[in-house]
């Protein structure tokens, strides 16, 4: 996977908004898997939002912001997991000043899913909604 750099020394922290604009939350958190070191979820939402969001798609996070908000989370993760890198898959240009704020690479989650083939979408929709994309546009 070449967003890895080969080394896989990494860190990835999902903005949850950023993980709920995917399809398959589920799948893409497997996949960053296969070329992090550790991967978590980080939100200023309270802790059993993002929980429920989690455990609902089975997804094992080595790290979460629990009562804390991303600024702190992010900074405490950085602390203790001593990766080569640490990125931040966030959604907004807030996501973007504070990434920087923090010490941590910034990665758009538009960028992230088109460099990892993941899709863009709303997590609730059925695998038949994703087969047939509705569009306004059509004649």
């Amino acid at each position: 996977m070449s967003m890895s750099g080969g080394s896989g020394d990494m860190t990835l922290a999902f903005e949850l908004s950023a993980l709920q604009s995917l399809a398959k939350p589920g799948t893409a958190f497997a996949d960053a898997r296969q070329w992090t070191e550790y991967v978590g979820v980080v939100s200023d939402e309270p802790t059993y939002v993002v929980t429920n969001f989690t455990r609902k798609r089975r997804i094992r996070q080595d790290f979460f912001s629990g009562p804390k908000g991303k600024r702190e989370s992010l900074s405490s993760v950085k602390q203790q997991f001593d990766t080569e890198r640490h990125v931040f898959v966030g959604t907004d240009e807030e996501d973007e000043e504070l990434a920087e704020q923090v010490g941590w690479e910034f990665l758009d989650v538009e960028d992230a899913a088109e460099a990892a083939g993941w899709e863009l979408g709303s997590p609730e929709e059925s695998s038949a909604a994703d087969a047939e994309p509705q569009r306004d546009d059509w004649p």
